[in-house]
Protein backbone atom coordinates (compact mmCIF):
# COMPACT_ATOMS: atom_id res chain seq x y z
CA UNK A 1 0.00 0.00 0.00
CA UNK A 2 2.93 6.21 -0.39
CA UNK A 3 3.81 9.50 -0.04
CA UNK A 4 6.25 7.99 2.42
CA UNK A 5 5.45 10.55 4.56
CA UNK A 6 4.74 7.87 7.15
CA UNK A 7 2.23 9.75 8.97
CA UNK A 8 0.61 6.70 11.44
CA UNK A 9 -0.54 8.48 14.41
CA UNK A 10 -0.45 7.00 17.74
CA UNK A 11 -3.82 5.11 18.55
CA UNK A 12 -4.21 6.89 22.36
CA UNK A 13 -3.05 10.58 20.44
CA UNK A 14 -6.13 10.06 17.82
CA UNK A 15 -8.62 9.44 20.68
CA UNK A 16 -7.45 11.91 22.60
CA UNK A 17 -8.38 14.57 19.66
CA UNK A 18 -11.78 16.48 19.73
CA UNK A 19 -13.33 15.28 16.80
CA UNK A 20 -15.46 17.10 14.21
CA UNK A 21 -17.67 14.53 11.81
CA UNK A 22 -16.78 14.58 8.42
CA UNK A 23 -19.17 16.23 5.34
CA UNK A 24 -19.73 14.21 2.89
CA UNK A 25 -21.73 15.62 -0.45
CA UNK A 26 -23.29 12.92 -2.48
CA UNK A 27 -23.00 13.51 -6.29
CA UNK A 28 -23.00 10.21 -9.04
CA UNK A 29 -19.03 8.98 -9.72
CA UNK A 30 -17.87 8.15 -13.59
CA UNK A 31 -18.84 4.62 -12.65
CA UNK A 32 -22.94 5.46 -11.80
CA UNK A 33 -22.25 4.30 -8.61
CA UNK A 34 -23.00 7.17 -5.40
CA UNK A 35 -20.16 8.86 -4.75
CA UNK A 36 -18.83 11.52 -2.10
CA UNK A 37 -16.20 14.19 -1.18
CA UNK A 38 -15.35 14.00 2.12
CA UNK A 39 -13.23 16.05 4.90
CA UNK A 40 -11.32 13.71 7.15
CA UNK A 41 -11.65 13.45 10.52
CA UNK A 42 -9.46 14.50 13.30
CA UNK A 43 -6.56 11.47 13.40
CA UNK A 44 -6.77 10.35 10.95
CA UNK A 45 -6.78 -5.36 4.14
CA UNK A 46 -5.03 -7.51 -0.76
CA UNK A 47 -8.15 -7.97 1.06
CA UNK A 48 -9.29 -9.74 4.22
CA UNK A 49 -12.73 -10.28 1.97
CA UNK A 50 -13.74 -10.47 -1.78
CA UNK A 51 -16.45 -8.01 -3.08
CA UNK A 52 -19.91 -8.71 -2.03
CA UNK A 53 -19.12 -10.51 0.96
CA UNK A 54 -19.21 -10.70 4.13
CA UNK A 55 -16.70 -13.43 5.58
CA UNK A 56 -12.66 -13.73 5.12
CA UNK A 57 -12.02 -15.53 1.63
CA UNK A 58 -8.80 -16.65 0.19
CA UNK A 59 -8.52 -13.88 -2.11
CA UNK A 60 -5.69 -11.55 -1.11
CA UNK A 61 -4.13 -12.62 2.02
CA UNK A 62 -6.77 -15.29 2.99
CA UNK A 63 -8.44 -16.12 6.06
CA UNK A 64 -7.27 -15.35 9.76
CA UNK A 65 -6.07 -18.54 11.66
CA UNK A 66 -7.54 -17.57 14.50
CA UNK A 67 -10.39 -14.75 15.37
CA UNK A 68 -9.17 -11.79 17.11
CA UNK A 69 -12.58 -11.93 19.25
CA UNK A 70 -15.34 -14.77 19.10
CA UNK A 71 -17.46 -11.99 17.69
CA UNK A 72 -15.72 -10.54 15.24
CA UNK A 73 -14.64 -12.48 12.61
CA UNK A 74 -11.66 -9.93 11.39
CA UNK A 75 -7.91 -9.04 11.99
CA UNK A 76 -8.37 -5.83 13.82
CA UNK A 77 -6.34 -2.72 12.12
CA UNK A 78 -7.58 0.31 13.19
CA UNK A 79 -8.67 2.59 14.54
CA UNK A 80 -9.24 0.10 17.84
CA UNK A 81 -6.62 -2.40 18.60
CA UNK A 82 -9.26 -4.88 19.84
CA UNK A 83 -12.87 -5.40 21.06
CA UNK A 84 -12.15 -4.23 24.30
CA UNK A 85 -11.49 -0.91 23.04
CA UNK A 86 -13.93 -0.48 20.53
CA UNK A 87 -16.36 -1.21 23.68
CA UNK A 88 -15.04 1.05 25.66
CA UNK A 89 -15.66 3.51 23.38
CA UNK A 90 -19.30 2.36 22.48
CA UNK A 91 -20.35 2.51 26.28
CA UNK A 92 -19.05 6.06 25.88
CA UNK A 93 -21.43 7.02 22.79
CA UNK A 94 -23.28 8.67 23.80
CA UNK A 95 -21.61 11.62 25.01
CA UNK A 96 -20.76 12.96 21.49
CA UNK A 97 -17.28 11.87 21.76
CA UNK A 98 -15.61 11.27 18.26
CA UNK A 99 -18.59 10.67 16.27
CA UNK A 100 -17.02 9.73 13.13
CA UNK A 101 -16.59 6.36 14.44
CA UNK A 102 -19.61 5.81 13.69
CA UNK A 103 -18.87 6.88 9.86
CA UNK A 104 -17.65 4.32 7.72
CA UNK A 105 -16.57 6.98 4.75
CA UNK A 106 -14.74 9.36 7.31
CA UNK A 107 -13.21 6.04 9.22
CA UNK A 108 -11.77 4.97 5.94
CA UNK A 109 -10.77 8.29 5.04
CA UNK A 110 -8.70 9.04 8.38
CA UNK A 111 -6.88 5.65 8.15
CA UNK A 112 -6.03 6.30 4.27
CA UNK A 113 -4.47 9.91 4.86
CA UNK A 114 -3.26 10.17 8.80
CA UNK A 115 -2.58 6.25 9.66
CA UNK A 116 -0.90 5.24 5.79
CA UNK A 117 -0.26 8.76 5.63
CA UNK A 118 -1.66 8.76 2.11
CA UNK A 119 -2.62 12.56 2.20
CA UNK A 120 -3.25 13.14 -1.61
CA UNK A 121 -6.03 10.31 -1.71
CA UNK A 122 -8.15 12.95 -0.51
CA UNK A 123 -11.48 11.99 -2.39
CA UNK A 124 -14.52 9.40 -1.56
CA UNK A 125 -15.58 7.92 -4.87
CA UNK A 126 -18.11 5.34 -3.62
CA UNK A 127 -19.40 4.05 -0.29
CA UNK A 128 -21.11 0.85 -0.30
CA UNK A 129 -22.87 -0.39 3.09
CA UNK A 130 -24.51 -3.18 3.84
CA UNK A 131 -25.36 -3.99 7.40
CA UNK A 132 -22.67 -4.22 9.31
CA UNK A 133 -20.48 -4.64 6.58
CA UNK A 134 -18.66 -1.30 4.56
CA UNK A 135 -16.86 -0.94 1.32
CA UNK A 136 -15.56 2.89 0.67
CA UNK A 137 -13.48 3.60 -2.53
CA UNK A 138 -10.86 6.42 -1.43
CA UNK A 139 -8.79 7.95 -4.54
CA UNK A 140 -8.23 11.30 -6.34
CA UNK A 141 -9.17 12.95 -8.88
CA UNK A 142 -6.42 12.97 -12.14
CA UNK A 143 -5.44 15.72 -13.93
CA UNK A 144 -8.44 15.66 -16.18
CA UNK A 145 -10.75 15.76 -13.07
CA UNK A 146 -12.01 12.22 -13.07
CA UNK A 147 -12.49 10.21 -9.88
CA UNK A 148 -9.55 7.31 -9.73
CA UNK A 149 -10.11 4.80 -7.35
CA UNK A 150 -6.89 3.68 -5.15
CA UNK A 151 -8.11 1.11 -2.96
CA UNK A 152 -11.42 -0.17 -1.68
CA UNK A 153 -11.55 -0.14 2.21
CA UNK A 154 -13.38 -3.09 3.88
CA UNK A 155 -14.55 -1.74 7.36
CA UNK A 156 -16.74 -3.78 9.80
CA UNK A 157 -18.45 -2.73 12.83
CA UNK A 158 -17.10 -3.68 15.89
CA UNK A 159 -20.09 -4.36 18.28
CA UNK A 160 -23.49 -4.93 18.37
CA UNK A 161 -26.16 -2.14 17.08
CA UNK A 162 -26.06 0.78 15.30
CA UNK A 163 -23.70 2.68 18.16
CA UNK A 164 -20.99 -0.21 17.79
CA UNK A 165 -18.05 1.80 15.72
CA UNK A 166 -16.37 0.80 12.46
CA UNK A 167 -13.08 -0.66 12.09
CA UNK A 168 -10.87 -0.67 9.24
CA UNK A 169 -10.18 -4.98 8.43
CA UNK A 170 -8.84 -4.85 5.14
CA UNK A 171 -8.94 -3.73 1.34
CA UNK A 172 -10.73 -5.19 -1.77
CA UNK A 173 -8.37 -6.15 -4.62
CA UNK A 174 -7.97 -6.23 -8.29
CA UNK A 175 -5.33 -5.10 -10.17
CA UNK A 176 -3.11 -5.00 -7.31
CA UNK A 177 -2.77 -7.51 -4.41
CA UNK A 178 -0.97 -8.56 -1.48
CA UNK A 179 -1.07 -12.16 -0.83
CA UNK A 180 1.77 -13.01 1.32
CA UNK A 181 1.83 -13.23 4.39
CA UNK A 182 -1.36 -14.81 4.75
CA UNK A 183 -4.06 -12.34 6.74
CA UNK A 184 -4.32 -12.77 9.95
CA UNK A 185 -1.20 -14.97 10.53
CA UNK A 186 1.88 -15.07 12.54
CA UNK A 187 5.27 -13.19 11.04
CA UNK A 188 8.68 -13.02 12.33
CA UNK A 189 11.37 -10.51 10.83
CA UNK A 190 12.39 -10.76 8.21
CA UNK A 191 9.11 -10.51 7.02
CA UNK A 192 8.17 -12.10 2.71
CA UNK A 193 6.23 -9.95 1.25
CA UNK A 194 4.36 -10.51 -2.43
CA UNK A 195 1.39 -10.70 -4.56
CA UNK A 196 0.44 -9.56 -8.10
CA UNK A 197 -0.17 -6.83 -9.68
CA UNK A 198 -1.40 -5.61 -13.19
CA UNK A 199 0.45 -2.38 -14.34
CA UNK A 200 2.96 -0.69 -17.15
CA UNK A 201 6.09 0.27 -15.15
CA UNK A 202 5.13 0.22 -11.68
CA UNK A 203 7.35 1.09 -8.43
CA UNK A 204 5.68 -0.86 -5.65
CA UNK A 205 6.93 0.16 -2.10
CA UNK A 206 5.98 -1.92 0.95
CA UNK A 207 6.06 -0.72 4.77
CA UNK A 208 5.09 -2.02 7.41
CA UNK A 209 2.92 0.16 10.60
CA UNK A 210 2.32 -0.68 14.09
CA UNK A 211 -0.94 1.48 15.23
CA UNK A 212 0.94 3.02 18.45
CA UNK A 213 4.23 4.46 16.31
CA UNK A 214 4.99 7.42 14.52
CA UNK A 215 7.24 5.65 11.99
CA UNK A 216 6.79 2.19 10.15
CA UNK A 217 8.68 -0.26 11.86
CA UNK A 218 9.80 -1.99 8.59
CA UNK A 219 10.00 -0.63 5.12
CA UNK A 220 10.92 -1.64 1.58
CA UNK A 221 13.25 -0.52 -1.53
CA UNK A 222 11.24 0.43 -4.64
CA UNK A 223 10.47 -3.32 -6.07
CA UNK A 224 10.07 -2.64 -10.25
CA UNK A 225 7.22 -4.32 -11.61
CA UNK A 226 4.48 -4.59 -14.21
CA UNK A 227 2.71 -6.71 -16.72
CA UNK A 228 -0.30 -8.68 -16.38
CA UNK A 229 -0.64 -10.25 -13.13
CA UNK A 230 2.63 -10.57 -12.34
CA UNK A 231 4.48 -11.67 -9.31
CA UNK A 232 5.94 -9.10 -6.97
CA UNK A 233 8.06 -9.39 -4.15
CA UNK A 234 9.85 -8.46 -1.25
CA UNK A 235 12.02 -9.10 2.33
CA UNK A 236 10.80 -6.62 4.88
CA UNK A 237 12.97 -6.32 7.99
CA UNK A 238 11.42 -5.63 10.95
CA UNK A 239 13.26 -4.22 14.52
CA UNK A 240 11.90 -3.88 18.00
CA UNK A 241 7.81 -4.09 17.32
CA UNK A 242 6.77 -7.51 18.18
CA UNK A 243 4.45 -8.49 20.04
CA UNK A 244 2.18 -6.69 18.15
CA UNK A 245 -0.54 -6.60 14.89
CA UNK A 246 1.35 -4.96 11.99
CA UNK A 247 -0.30 -3.53 9.21
CA UNK A 248 1.17 -4.17 6.15
CA UNK A 249 0.59 -1.99 3.32
CA UNK A 250 1.98 -1.88 -0.58
CA UNK A 251 1.16 1.07 -2.77
CA UNK A 252 2.40 2.10 -6.80
CA UNK A 253 1.74 5.32 -8.60
CA UNK A 254 4.05 7.71 -10.26
CA UNK A 255 1.94 8.77 -13.41
CA UNK A 256 -0.35 10.66 -12.68
CA UNK A 257 0.01 10.63 -8.77
CA UNK A 258 2.67 9.93 -5.82
CA UNK A 259 -0.20 7.04 -4.65
CA UNK A 260 -2.34 5.77 -7.43
CA UNK A 261 -3.07 2.32 -5.79
CA UNK A 262 -2.96 0.65 -2.99
CA UNK A 263 -3.29 -3.29 -0.78
CA UNK A 264 -3.31 -3.94 2.40
CA UNK A 265 -3.29 -6.86 4.92
CA UNK A 266 -2.86 -7.32 8.83
CA UNK A 267 -0.67 -9.96 10.97
CA UNK A 268 0.43 -10.77 14.40
CA UNK A 269 3.69 -11.43 15.44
Amino acid sequence: MTTETSRGHRRRTLLAMAAIPAAVVLSCSSGGGPSATTTAAPGGASTTTAPGSSAPASSGSGAPTTSPAADFPYQPLWPFRDSAEAAAWQRDAGSGHQPWHLDPAATAQSFTQHYLGFSSLDKIVKVATDGDQSRVSVGFDNPNGVPVVAAVVHLARMGHGDTAPWEVVGTDDTTFQLTTPRYGGAVSSPVAVGGTITGVDESIRVRILRSDRDQPVGRSAPIPAGGTESPWSATVSVSDACPATLTIVAATGGHVADVERFTITGVRC
